[in-house]
């Protein structure tokens, strides 16, 4: 999983996606307005437009816009305590979000990393970002440590 999330190829997951639905060429071209062969080609593009990944999600079920967040939640530095905060009486129409989200595979990952001891807690608190209250809670819920 890590490496899904760290070098994302979403071609590749789209694909992997209709194997495992078992969803026809015929349906994903009528859906997504496609030939075959556009298809195809979306299977081996490492990147798609966002409009296009949104009608893959839609038709497949799946959130594939979720791969891109735990990237972002996994591998970008830690947010600065001002992060909600804007800059000098400026207001933004973009929506401000409190919470980062964290699916159970990503708790199940950074737990595991702690009962094998590739990171003390301090280590995942540091370089994810998560806070000690956060963690302490996966532990007690959902950890054998």
């Amino acid at each position: 999983m890590d490496n899904i999330i760290k070098n994302i190829h979403i071609g590749n997951l789209i694909h992997q996606r209709v194997k495992e639905d078992q969803t026809e060429l015929s349906r994903i071209c009528n859906f997504m307005q496609c030939t075959e062969e556009e298809a195809e080609k979306m299977y081996q593009s490492k990147t798609i437009d966002t409009e296009v990944l949104l009608r893959w999600s839609k038709l497949l079920k799946y959130d594939f816009f979720r791969i891109y967040s735990q990237h972002l939640i996994m591998y970008s530095p830690p947010s600065s305590v001002d992060y909600n905060k804007t800059k000098a009486g400026k207001t933004s129409i973009l929506p401000r979000f409190r919470k980062n989200i964290y699916t159970k595979e990503m708790i199940d990952f950074i737990l595991e990393m702690i009962e094998k001891e590739e990171k003390t807690k301090n280590q995942v608190m540091q370089e994810y970002g998560i806070p000690k209250t956060t963690l302490y809670k996966w532990i007690h819920k959902f950890s054998r440590l």
